[in-house]
């Protein structure tokens, strides 16, 4: 059966490629965030300090999709 993502809010701390992030949660913990295939085409681009909203699977919370930026 197929689990439905984890929205979660978090902050942009460090750009470590072109389309990978490293994002700190509300709960303080640090993940990985890669751009969704949306923010990629549009070139909406995450800045350092800006906050984004990330998709999480329950079973894996080092890593995660970045789904929009929140202005």
């Amino acid at each position: 059966m197929h689990e439905a993502p984890i929205m979660v809010k978090g902050e942009v701390l460090r750009v470590l490629k072109a389309e990978l992030y490293e994002v700190r949660l509300p709960n303080g913990k640090i993940t990985l965030g890669h751009l969704s295939k949306r923010l990629k085409s549009t070139s909406q681009m995450p800045e350092v300090g800006q906050f984004v909203k990330m998709e999480m699977t329950p079973f894996d919370f080092d890593s995660g999709r970045i789904a929009e930026r929140l202005d």
